[in-house]
């Protein structure tokens, strides 16, 4: 995909206007700061999975009601703060998708989502997408790791031998090769062709590749090894496994000509396991209402101003 012109852009952008803030607390360091924004004088078009739709924040919305979309996700936040009109904004993001439901319809338990894409157009002027951790089957390696991690707790508790601080990982490595980074190669492919889909259907969209947030930390595994049900070594193994996701979808949106959007690094110490009144995803037992291991409201609104920044440096 050639890299994007402002020349074009730049015609299709009408007058900054006044950016309200979003109130975010102690999540993001303060609100999305009020500042000029250039509003794209087009459809904005939301693409993406859970982390997207965000299952159980409030308030849910949108049909098929099987996406567990809320109002109060990211693609919601932004619209609001660009100040679209109805009809402006299309938020297509559904739990449990991955880059096949982009282009084909998503059957969910309460209806089906169509293809993501076939709410971009050559009238989209900014296209978000949030995709590739269903590709990898990182929920699935999260349940894994949470059974592993519950063997380990058990020997650990009981005494005998030394448990292997890292079960989990053994299961998904093998002679040192990670079955894991196939697959993330393979999501990589998948997402070239998306992008340069986007590309052909809206020529004059800005494109952003959306991250994902931190989900377990840098640093005291072994304290979110217990909240999280995780033995110590398989928190770095997963949180590793993350940050190789992330850095494919970089990789593939800059050389598709696409724009990345890193939500990780503002999430740092606001993963899974840090205090409820900071962290922007919650646990296995949610505090506060969202979907186990997937951002709050909290987390919602930090992305939004990942989001925010980039379009605004981006106009």
């Amino acid at each position: 995909m050639r890299t994007r012109t402002r020349l074009g852009l730049a015609a299709a952008v009408s007058c900054a206007a006044l950016v309200t803030a979003v109130a975010v607390g102690r999540s993001g360091g303060g609100g999305v700061a009020s500042s000029l924004i250039a509003l794209p004088n087009g459809p904005y078009v939301a693409l993406g999975d859970s982390y997207t739709a965000a299952p159980k924040v409030p308030g849910q919305s949108g049909k098929p009601a099987g996406c567990e979309r809320s109002d109060h996700n990211y693609p919601a936040l932004v619209a609001r703060e660009l100040g679209l009109k109805q009809g402006e904004f299309h938020d297509l993001s559904c739990s449990g998708a991955t880059t096949a439901d982009l282009s084909a319809a998503q059957s969910t338990d309460q209806g089906t989502n169509p293809a993501q894409l076939s709410a971009v157009s050559r009238a989209t002027r900014l296209v978000t997408l949030g995709i590739g951790g269903n590709d990898i089957g990182f929920s699935s390696m999260i349940t894994t790791c949470v059974q592993a991690g519950l063997g380990y707790q058990l020997e650990n508790r009981f005494g005998g031998p030394p448990p292997d601080k890292a079960p989990c990982k053994a299961r998904y490595v093998s002679d040192g090769t990670e079955d894991i980074a196939a697959k993330i190669e393979a999501a990589g492919g998948r997402l070239t062709g998306v992008l340069h889909d986007i590309e052909r259907r809206a020529p004059e969209a800005r494109v952003f590749v959306v991250g994902y947030p931190a989900i377990l930390p840098a640093e005291g595994a072994a304290g979110c090894g217990r909240a999280m049900g995780l033995a110590p070594g398989d928190v770095s193994f997963l949180r590793q496994q993350e940050q190789q996701l992330n850095a494919m979808l970089r990789s593939r949106a800059h050389a598709a000509g696409a724009s990345y959007i890193d939500t990780y690094t503002p999430s740092a110490g606001r993963d899974a396991c840090a205090q409820r009144d900071v962290r922007w995803v919650e646990p296995l037992v949610p505090a506060a209402l969202a979907a186990p291991v997937h951002p709050n409201e909290r987390g919602e609104r930090g992305m939004a101003q990942a989001v925010l920044r980039a379009v605004r440096a981006s106009g």
